[in-house]
């Protein structure tokens, strides 16, 4: 089976500092029931709220097997029934946040085969050894336009396998870092917020989830049992 690769974003729009202290719970709850799912996660860009402890937004990179039927489960409207622990006399009961699938476009499989190889004589420390014979390596990934260079060791072969780790590396930052800048572009998620009908209702200073909300846990469950029987 194919492991998955979506980005979503949990926002409270522009919503009060109430939907940024929903937003830092939520993510609590979501990254505690990935866990057991088999799901990575990196957070690509968090946005704090005015308030301790509070998120006004954070974007996230998932990556697993069923991570498709998972977010069936979480995308949407979210809505919490709680008071305001920032205004205590305040009436409003109902404070609402969202989560929203992002393009995934800039996540791309890095192919060795497209790496550039050039070697060059080591420079520094090490003696006459290491100025003599070319055992350093410049790694390039010419898609990206990220290089790197290794000199740690007297060995070509050896910087060569250093050169193609690190190069995997820098290749992988890259594009969290554009995606987490892309990321800060899509404010117009925070404007769509759409009130009604939510995807999951908690209840409470507690955080419990009302039942009564939209679920896909019977779902997975049929589905991984009739998985079962077919192998």
């Amino acid at each position: 089976m194919k492991t998955n690769k979506k980005i979503i974003q949990i926002t409270a729009g522009r919503g009060p500092n109430e939907c940024s202290f929903v937003v830092a719970k939520v993510l609590k709850v979501f990254l505690k029931e990935i866990a057991p799912e088999a799901i990575e996660y990196t957070i690509l860009n968090k946005v704090d709220g005015y308030e301790n402890g509070t998120i006004q937004s954070v974007t996230i990179l998932l990556e697993g097997m069923e991570l498709e039927q998972f977010l069936k489960g979480w995308l949407g409207t979210i809505l919490w029934i709680g008071t305001s622990i920032f205004r205590k006399n305040h009436k409003r009961k109902n404070w609402f946040i969202a989560i929203f699938e992002l393009t995934n476009n800039a996540i791309t499989e890095i192919n060795e085969r497209e790496f550039q190889f050039q070697t060059m004589r080591s420079s520094g420390a090490g003696g006459q050894h290491v100025n003599k014979v070319s055992s350093a390596v410049r790694a390039t990934y010419p898609l990206f336009g990220i290089s790197t260079t290794v000199m740690d060791t007297r060995s070509q072969h050896q910087n060569k396998k250093i050169a193609i780790a690190r190069l995997k590396a820098k290749c992988i930052q890259f594009q969290l870092e554009k995606l987490s800048k892309d990321a800060k572009n899509e404010w117009t998620n925070h404007l769509n917020i759409e009130r009604g009908n939510p995807i999951r209702i908690f209840k409470g200073s507690n955080f419990k989830r009302d039942k009564n909300a939209k679920t896909f846990k019977k779902q997975r469950s049929k589905l991984k049992n009739d998985l079962r029987k077919l192998i």
